[in-house]
């Protein structure tokens, strides 16, 4: 007899999960298997990809602890076809079978696996108009002249070197031209890969001695 574990969900507190309960153990007799371990989460969203018992439930089903996962809906797995997906591509490899009582899909056989493979294309076609529609955004963007990405900083940025290398503290040169510590440090490395800037270190370095000496 294969080991089951059953997986409910209900998004408020105020919800049971007791209709569920009574049909996925009525389920697992009809199906001649062994309820051993039982897995809930009560008042979550079904959006949120970890969830303290879905969570459980992976982790036992690492350790090989049952061999089918019942659930009373797809949409108590997840309601993003995303991270459904993604907890049934991982029961898969652990030869562990899903059954899901309301949409009667079962990926032990044929006609269930069938099914999933349809909803893994749909998903995948979904990511790939989406990635179109962004890229289409952003050529147009482009021909409207419309800046694309992280705006350039309004500064001297080899005047901001010279500054770090005379001696100045990373939060003196930011306050000087009124950018973060985090730009001062990236303009940094950006002259310390720019051979002209970095040529002009040695001369500052002279100078300053040169100063001193006065």
């Amino acid at each position: 007899m294969k080991k089951a574990a059953l997986y409910f969900r209900v998004s408020t507190a105020e919800q049971s999960i007791s209709s569920q309960r009574y049909d996925l153990i009525q389920l697992a007799e009809q199906r001649g298997l062994e309820v051993v371990r039982e897995y809930s989460d009560v008042g979550i969203s079904g959006t949120k990809a970890r969830r303290p018992g879905l969570d459980a439930l992976m982790a036992d089903a690492r350790r090989k602890k049952f061999s089918v996962v019942l659930v009373a809906a797809f949409d108590r797995i997840a309601r993003s076809t995303r991270n459904f997906l993604h907890v049934i591509d991982e029961l898969e490899s652990l030869e562990i079978e899903f059954i899901s009582r309301r949409e009667g899909v079962a990926t032990g056989d044929a006609m269930g696996r069938l099914f999933v493979t349809i909803i893994s294309a749909i998903a995948e076609l979904e990511r790939s108009l989406v990635v179109e529609r962004v890229k289409s955004g952003m050529r147009r963007a482009r021909l409207e002249g419309r800046h694309i990405g992280r705006a350039r900083l309004d500064v001297d940025r080899q005047q901001v070197v010279l500054d770090r290398r005379s001696g100045m503290s990373l939060t003196q040169v930011a306050r000087k031209h009124s950018i973060s510590r985090a730009s001062v440090c990236r303009l940094m490395k950006e002259g310390n890969e720019n051979p002209v800037t970095a040529a002009l270190s040695p001369a500052v370095e002279r100078a300053q001695r040169a100063g001193a000496g006065r």
